[in-house]
């Protein structure tokens, strides 16, 4: 039911289809992305494959291994007193490459195929994002595989490269199953168990990433002359009955999904100076700020992913009057608000020290 050119396709050659066809399923499906399958399927298609289908059309013919380079000749010469045996070595042309070549090079070039073709995607209206970047290296790696197959395809069969499968199964049953001492076997078995606690290692490395720290954060925003938001540029100055806009930001590093409240309150406050407080086992003085009097002037609510931020513009209306009127917001992670909110009911929070002139 196949065409002769797939039925014919190598089977290394088919294998980085059938592989540029499961990545693209796996980072681009939309329940399948989700899963933790696309990180190795990503790693083993960005830094692998590109290079060995690179490496398979310029080099399409069988190549032999260095130690195999050379054979010797054996001539016998008589002579009246001794004979003499004598190795002539005679070289072999190599215009391929063997198997640990081409896995060396398809490493090395998939580094820095890959690097390329996203500098060229950088100077594109497509830019450097998930897709572009899938499409090109898929296209790239299935243009380099037809190339390989029709160039293979064009050589003798008895010329053309093959990967050695039967060859390196034999091998492996022979030196797993029939060993040539008890000393042997106990060797392959510490050995195929240290390959499968590495790969396990490895895997659970690359698919279970360590979480890191877990905080959220809560700031304030202003804009400049170009409408850039920046960390400055607060309103300062008010007056009774106007207000001002001020945008506000939460982020969310919980490395889970959060439900937020953030509480706006102004505060009318005093410092009184000297006060005694121990700090390193030390008696010192310090000011300290009391609160007078505070009213709630806002709620806001939101829901973020990890590592997902919110930035909410809304209006400042002060209803105190006076010099240095704190204004504070206050975040509350997972809703938990308590009756009276206040600056030591959470470790996230932001303030304002602002002006407000009666109208």
């Amino acid at each position: 039911m196949l065409p002769r050119p797939v039925r014919a396709l190598p089977a290394d050659l088919a294998v980085v289809f059938v592989f540029v066809i499961l990545t693209n399923i796996a980072v681009l499906a939309p329940v399948i992305r989700e899963t933790p399958l696309r990180v190795p399927l990503g790693l083993a298609f960005v830094l692998f494959v590109p290079g060995y289908a690179f490496i398979a059309a310029l080099f399409p013919e069988a190549g032999e291994s260095p130690t195999d380079e050379s054979e010797f000749e054996r001539t016998e010469e008589d002579d009246s007193e001794s004979s003499l045996l004598e190795s002539v070595p005679l070289s072999r042309d190599r215009s391929g490459i063997d198997g640990i070549e081409r896995v060396a090079l398809a490493f090395g070039l998939s580094i820095a195929i890959t690097p390329l073709l996203g500098l060229v995607l950088n100077f594109t209206p497509w830019g450097i994002r998930l897709v572009p970047i899938m499409i090109a290296v898929s296209g790239f790696t299935v243009i380099a595989t037809a190339i390989a197959a029709v160039r293979r395809w064009e050589l003798p069969e008895d010329e053309r490269f093959q990967v050695p499968y039967r060859e390196w199964y034999a091998a492996g049953r022979s030196e797993v199953l029939e060993p040539d001492t008890r000393g042997d076997a106990v060797l392959n078995v510490v050995l195929a168990l240290s390959i499968l606690l590495a790969v396990g290692s490895v895997g659970y490395a690359v698919m279970v990433p360590p979480e890191g720290e877990q905080f959220s954060a809560v700031y304030i925003l202003g804009e400049d002359d170009d409408g850039e938001l920046v960390a400055d540029n607060y309103p300062t100055e008010f007056t009774q009955g106007e207000s001002q806009e001020i945008i506000l930001g939460v982020d969310n590093h919980e490395h889970r999904t959060v439900d937020y409240t953030v509480v706006l309150v102004e505060q009318q406050v005093s410092v009184e100076e000297n006060q005694s407080a121990i700090e390193d086992n030390e008696t010192v003085s310090v000011n300290e700020t009391v609160v007078e009097e505070q009213r709630e002037l806002d709620r806001f609510e939101t829901q973020l992913a990890h590592n997902e931020s919110w930035h909410h513009p809304h209006d400042l209306e002060p209803t105190m009057t006076g010099e240095d009127i704190r204004l504070v917001w206050l975040l509350y992670p997972d809703g938990e608000v308590p009756e009276e909110p206040s600056m030591e009911s959470t470790e996230y929070t932001v303030h304002l020290w602002v002006d407000v002139n009666e109208s």
